[in-house]
């Protein structure tokens, strides 16, 4: 398996509806919440069979953080299929 990361930046309340999105797609395996100076607020390990389990409390806090700061960058890890034979 090869991760692949990406990075999405949001505003205020976007923060806790990307962040759903994100734990809904089920091919995520880490969520880095950063703040605008590119600090680490709150980093997330999702993995397969807990998502569920993690979803709520993970969105509530980022609820809170995002009435905390204005900007916000997301920086997700995937999981891609990769060529195994390689």
């Amino acid at each position: 398996m090869t991760v692949t990361k990406e990075e999405v930046r949001v505003r205020g309340a976007e923060l806790a509806e990307k962040i759903k999105e994100f734990i809904h797609e089920g091919n995520i395996c880490r969520i880095i919440v950063k703040n605008a100076h590119g600090h680490t607020v709150l980093e997330v390990p999702v993995t397969v069979g807990v998502v569920a389990f993690i979803a709520a409390p993970v969105v509530t806090a980022v609820g809170a953080l995002a009435a905390l700061a204005a900007e916000w960058s997301i920086e997700v890890e995937r999981d891609e299929p990769g060529d195994e034979n390689t």
